[in-house]
């Protein structure tokens, strides 16, 4: 059974329901361990339903702009555009940008690639640093790294992003930064606006624990971000994303306070599996990859124990594990991995 179910794995995670299917005899609840999603969700205030009778206004948008704009070091809020989740945006980049080809730095958030093949744009993986400096230097190309990466954390120096883009804008391509888990970390590419060859891309649901919200945001100068901005029309962004927005993107207490406590869960994972044996292959606030021969072995099994992380069928020796939510969650992780490591013996 388990390569059939590795083979129909959904491409992103968070499905657990589809994966569980597999698994009817497991116990519930079933704890989501495969997106890097946060376990803390923002104390949104309560949205009056008012809201939803009617269509969002501008001056609503531009709230969310400029609290986007101060969260995110941008000086200009008319080189951000909001639209209702970082993976619409990614879809239409080939829209935006128009490329001979496209050069993404992996093994990486396979959403990328779908989106410029699914356009007919000639996509190739690299996955060495000079590999990628080299693309950069391409006439008409596109060149796309996430960092912090998914899923492994790798991440490249503020000072590399701007030599890369700067590279690409001068052989009239472009460099898009994915930073969906940039918000924990202590540098940005998208303080160093305007800047040509440079789109930024940050989600928002991941950080704040509201994936369901669906928001996001592309930074971008020289006119790209109006291009997209038309491109989605108006009212691209729910009254709810805006007003979820706005709140938690100008809390900066809450997000200091949150990274404090993300700080201890990551250490607290990082140590719960090396001292199960599991080699750490790198890891961000949000997740950590382990690598294993037996990986697939060790994901059906922990979905035997209704706890479902997040395997790569390409790349059958990682699994990628995100935080629990709660003592429960941690105990029943600690468990299983404790049972698999005597298993292992």
């Amino acid at each position: 059974m388990m390569p059939t179910v590795l083979e129909n794995m959904p491409i992103h995670g968070g499905q657990v329901r589809q994966v569980m299917e597999w698994f009817p005899h497991a116990p519930k609840p079933f704890i989501d361990l495969s997106t890097g999603i946060s376990p803390y969700e923002y104390p949104l205030s309560p949205l009056d339903v008012a809201v939803l009778t009617k269509l969002p206004e501008a001056v609503d948008e531009e709230a969310l702009l400029g609290a986007a704009a101060t969260a995110y070091g941008v000086p200009n809020e008319g080189m951000i555009v909001a639209g209702p989740g970082t993976q619409l945006l990614i879809a239409l980049l080939p829209l935006v940008l128009k490329a001979r080809k496209v050069v993404i730095f992996g093994p990486t958030y396979s959403g990328h690639e779908q989106a410029w093949r699914n356009a007919g744009v000639d996509v190739s993986i690299v996955t060495d640093i000079q590999a990628f400096r080299a693309a950069a230097e391409r006439a008409e190309t596109v060149c796309v790294v996430c960092n912090p990466n998914n899923p492994d954390g790798r991440r490249l120096p503020v000072e590399t992003l701007l030599e890369l883009s700067d590279r690409c804008a001068a052989s009239g391509g472009w460099l898009v930064v994915d930073e969906a888990y940039a918000d924990f970390d202590h540098e940005s590419a998208a303080s160093s606006f305007p800047r040509a060859g440079l789109l930024v891309l940050r989600s928002f649901g991941k950080t704040y624990g509201l994936p369901g919200v669906r928001l996001g945001f592309l930074i971008a100068s020289d006119g790209t971000a109006d291009r997209l901005r038309s491109m989605m029309g108006d009212w691209a962004v729910s009254a709810l994303a805006l007003s979820a927005g706005r709140q938690a993107l100008s809390d900066q207490e809450w997000l200091n306070s949150t990274k404090g406590r993300l700080e201890q869960d990551a250490k607290r994972l990082v140590n719960l599996l090396k001292g199960s044996g599991l080699a750490v292959k790198g890891n961000t606030l949000l997740f950590c990859l382990m690598s294993l021969d037996e990986a697939a072995s060790l994901w059906m099994f922990l979905c035997e124990c209704g706890i479902v992380t997040r395997a790569f069928p390409e790349r059958p020796t990682e699994l990628r594990f995100g935080l629990p939510r709660d003592s429960a969650g941690w105990d029943r992780l600690e468990r299983a991995l404790h049972d698999w490591s005597e298993i292992a013996k």
